[in-house]
Formats: C-alpha cells, structure tokens, sequence
C-alpha cells in the first residue's frame, strides 16, 4: 500500500512503457542560425517521419486544413532552407516563358534576363531595372547556397570529419571552391575578349564613359553585385558562424560593395572588373588550401603557397597597379572632368572616392596577409 492510498502492483513498475506513451522530440526550436544550413543541422541525428509532414484526407474544416498545409511546409522549410527559394525562382521563371512575350514589355523580363538592349547589338545600357535582376538573382543565389551544401556538399562532409563546427566550416569552403571557380575563369574569359586583359590600366580610362557593355560582360557585373550583396546578407545575419575577423570581413564586404555600385553607377566598369577577377581567383585557391587543410591532405602545403603566391599577385600587385594608374594615368588618359549631360563622372571627386575604397580594400588584404 502506498503513502497515497492506492494499491501498487509489484509487477507495475517492472512493464515496458507502451510506443504509444512515447512523446516525439520534435525538431522544430532547434533551429541553430548560427550554422551554415539552418534546417540540415535542426534534424542531425533524429528519426523524422516526413509523411506526418502532410495532412490525411480533407476531413478537417477548410481553415483547419490551410493551417495544417501551412505548418507542414514550415516544417518541411525548416528542414531545407532552399525550398522557398526555389519556388519563388521556378513560379518566376514557369510564369515568364510559358507565357507568349519574352520581350522587355513582360513586367517580369527586368527579374529573370538583363534589360536595356541597344537595337540589335551585343551591347545593353544601364538602368532602374537593373535593381530588380540583382534582388531576383539574389534569390536565386540563396537557392543554390543552402541546395548545394545541403544535398550535395553535407553528405561528404559528415564522412569526412567528425567535428560538427569543422563540418560547417567545408561545406562553406567547398561551395566557395564550386562557386569562384566558376566566377573566375568567366571573369578571365570576359577579360580575354576585352582591351584589359592581362590587367591594362590605361584602357580602363582610354573609352570613358562605358555608358553601354556587352551582354556578358553586364551579365557578370551584375551577377557579381548580385551575389556579393546575398553574401552581405548572409555576414550581416550570420548565417555563417562568425569568424575571428567578423569585424575585417564586415568591412571588406561595406567597401566591396561601395565599389561595386559606384563604378556600375558612374561608368567605372572597366576598372571594376579587374577587382573583381583578383577576388575571386585568390578566394578559389584560399577556399582549396582550407579544404584541403580540414581533410588532412598532403597537397596542403603545396596549394597553400600556390595560393600565396596568387594572393600577393593579385590582391597586392594587381590592387597597388590600379591605384598607381589613379595617380598617373586617371587624368590623362580619356576625357577628364564633370559633366552631368555626357554622364561623364571622371574628375577629381571619383578619383578622391575611387582611390580611398581601393586603398581601403588593400588595407584589409595587407591586414589578412600578415
């Protein structure tokens, strides 16, 4: 007989508890923003039935039922980031070239392909919706983040290291090493078939102002400004653990940006593309020396000093020659001066401004460097 009164079976406390007297950890709050893809991590090491996911039979009040589909694809969402995502750019895309006008007079040209073509020419202008592209593809470079490391990336991840924190740390290296090592050699490319190749300064004056660019070269440009502004926002909301120089990478990222939209703005894209190339060739091989580095491999010391060597060539040698030409060839080389009506912005001010965010910018490679 217990203290309460009641009468305690002895054999009661020795019954296995029944399946249905188990409660379901949930997965949902344990959503860590501070990890590189947020629903993968949220359900690492649980057993998820994602058939309970979706509602059974329409039995339920129609606002009941929404609420359910509602909270399943929240669910679902939190699981895989990239899923909304990827409705927003398939549902754009579907809507725009099922329907029969592909044209710039289609409200959603100005998302999905660049705008402001010169007649029949290879050539395109600049203008207001150009904002909307950069905001769509910013969508769309969120898609491809979190789809790549989270299908494609995290599976070798788990077998290849053990620690969860190095685990997130090459799934990013990784998708940096997919991504630059597609948008440096397109850079190149455009570079090739352009007048600045191999890094001319003179021809990034000699044509002021490059009112108009050609189909690839506005398609990187702006794919570029498109993707440095989604990386903003991933710094901005960590979505990546914060590194020792958060506060360094915040401040490449504000002047990154400055420079991107100022000399798309002012017509300074030919001096835009050579720091972009410089970019993205040294983080390609920086992203390869720290996988390589987390894998234990023994290619690291070698493609470290590769990666050294490209590192001081482009991010110094490179940087230093383009702000030596601000000095010596800026004024000479092309019309100089302010004139509003001509859109020609190659005077004295631009050449302030220009010249302090490039030396900004090597501040903080010389800072990384040391």
């Amino acid at each position: 007989m217990s203290s309460t009164g009641r009468e305690v079976h002895p054999n009661n406390n020795l019954k296995p508890m029944s399946r249905q007297g188990r409660r379901r950890a949930s997965s949902v709050g344990k959503i860590d923003l501070g990890d590189t893809v947020r629903s993968a991590n949220a359900i690492e090491g649980a057993e998820v039935d994602e058939s309970s996911y979706f509602p059974h039979g329409m039995t339920q009040s129609p606002k009941v039922f929404l609420n359910n589909c509602i909270l399943s694809y929240g669910k679902i969402n939190a699981r895989h980031s990239w899923i909304t995502p990827l409705v927003l750019v398939t549902c754009t895309y579907l809507v725009y070239f099922l329907s029969d006008n592909q044209t710039e007079s289609n409200p959603l040209h100005m998302f999905v392909a660049i705008s402001y073509r010169i007649g029949d020419t290879d050539f395109y202008g600049k203008g207001i919706k150009d904002i909307p592209f950069v905001f769509f593809y910013m969508i769309f470079f969120t898609f491809l983040r979190d789809f790549v490391m989270d299908m494609i990336i995290r599976p070798f991840a788990l077998r290849a290291v053990s620690s969860k924190h190095q685990q997130n740390r090459l799934m990013e290296q990784i998708f940096y090493i997919f991504y630059y090592g597609l948008s440096g050699p397109f850079g190149l490319y455009i570079m090739y078939g352009s007048d600045l190749w191999l890094f001319r300064t003179s021809t990034m004056y000699a044509t002021y102002p490059d009112l108009n660019n050609p189909y690839l070269f506005k398609l990187f440009y702006l794919g570029q400004a498109a993707f440095w502004t989604q990386q903003a926002c991933v710094l901005v909301l960590q979505l990546e653990k914060p590194r020792k120089d958060y506060n360094e990478l915040k401040f490449h990222h504000v002047v990154t940006l400055l420079l991107i939209w100022l000399s798309y703005v002012f017509h300074f894209t030919k001096m835009g593309l050579p720091i972009y190339i410089t970019m993205d060739v040294s983080d390609t091989l920086l992203a390869l020396s720290k996988t390589l580095n987390y894998l234990d491999s023994s290619l690291t010391s070698p493609v470290f000093v590769i990666f050294m060597l490209a590192w001081i060539y482009l991010r110094h040698y490179v940087n230093l020659k383009i702000l030596w030409s601000l000095l010596t060839e800026f004024r000479t080389v092309g019309k100089y001066g302010l004139n509003f009506a001509t859109q020609q912005y190659k005077c004295w001010i631009s050449l302030t401004i220009t010249f302090i965010l490039i030396s900004a910018l090597q501040l903080v490679n010389l800072y990384w460097l040391f």
